[in-house]
């Protein structure tokens, strides 16, 4: 009878440890967790983490992936301008895209955003074979606070814990490569954006800690290959955080590539009505080819 009760257990525990069938259409909005979110304070829909798939038309076995994260200073999120367009062109290319939904200050501070970021990969991670999605090609790609956010996930990550019976949090929240358009990047410099340092951190944060989200100090060599983009006009986002992000990926031996525009705004996302701006998207494009993201 005890041997039997065993049994029963075990079997119990491994069918909780599977992971559910979750079938995914285009346009479709999935959430991170099946219940609350950790550290939810509420149920109203800011409180819910999200991923909408964009998904190209043809889908063959072994897409490369990405997750979109929209900047708007950790309070905001440019959803259509840095998310949807950015999807739609990826797309194009023939890559999927996930638009996230992250939660944001000044409700939520760190580590809350980072963690929706990492469960995001995880999700596409775990999901990989039923979504036709190549598990060694996941990406991240961020537009300022959202590039900070992207950068974060890309300095700060684990393997996955192999004995949890939540099976998305089993595989790696790494991201395969990573792409930063106009990031913030510094939280402790001069030229950091405080808008979204205040959001992200509160008003009078831990000083170490805002050293560790910085990720001119952050950088190690496991950090993946990185795009960057910036304009050098660009007010609200100095180019220090991409030029010294660049400088500490290229002393640590990550490959990367630093296009630094002379003209151009913030929050410009793929800049379509200016012509010599939006060629960064097609420099992203080769860049992809090169590192065997897209064929």
């Amino acid at each position: 009878m005890k041997v039997l009760l065993i049994s029963m257990l075990v079997v119990a525990a491994s069918a909780m440890a599977q992971q559910p069938p979750l079938p995914i259409q285009d346009g479709q909005v999935i959430p991170l967790w099946s219940g609350a979110a950790p550290g939810a304070q509420g149920a109203d829909d800011k409180d819910i983490p999200t991923i909408t798939a964009y998904l190209p038309q043809t889908k063959p076995q072994g897409m490369s992936a990405v997750i979109i994260c929209p900047g708007g200073g950790y309070q905001d999120l440019a959803m259509d301008h840095e998310g949807r367009q950015v999807a739609n062109y990826l797309n194009s290319q023939g890559v999927m895209a996930f638009v996230l939904k992250y939660r944001l200050g000044p409700k939520y501070h760190h580590p809350v955003e980072l963690g929706d970021a990492q469960r995001a990969i995880r999700l596409l991670r775990s999901h990989a074979a039923e979504w036709s999605i190549a598990a060694d090609r996941i990406g991240i790609v961020g537009f300022s606070a959202g590039g900070h956010l992207a950068m974060s996930a890309s300095t700060i990550f684990d393997a996955g814990e192999p004995g949890s019976n939540d099976a998305v949090e089993r595989v790696s929240s790494r991201p395969d490569f990573s792409v930063l358009g106009y990031p913030v990047i510094s939280l402790v410099e001069p030229w950091t954006h405080q808008g979204s340092k205040n959001n992200l951190l509160g008003a009078n944060p831990d000083p170490e800690l805002a050293r560790r989200l910085s990720g001119e100090q952050a950088v190690t060599r496991d950090t993946p290959p990185t795009f960057i983009f910036q304009t050098n006009a660009d007010v609200v986002v100095p180019a220090e955080n991409a030029t010294y992000y660049f400088l500490a990926l290229r002393k640590a031996g990550v490959p990367v590539e630093l296009h630094v525009f002379e003209r151009g705004p913030h929050g410009v996302g793929l800049a379509m009505d200016d012509p010599a701006l939006s060629e960064w998207s097609r420099l992203l494009t080769n860049w992809l080819r090169v590192h065997a993201v897209i064929k």
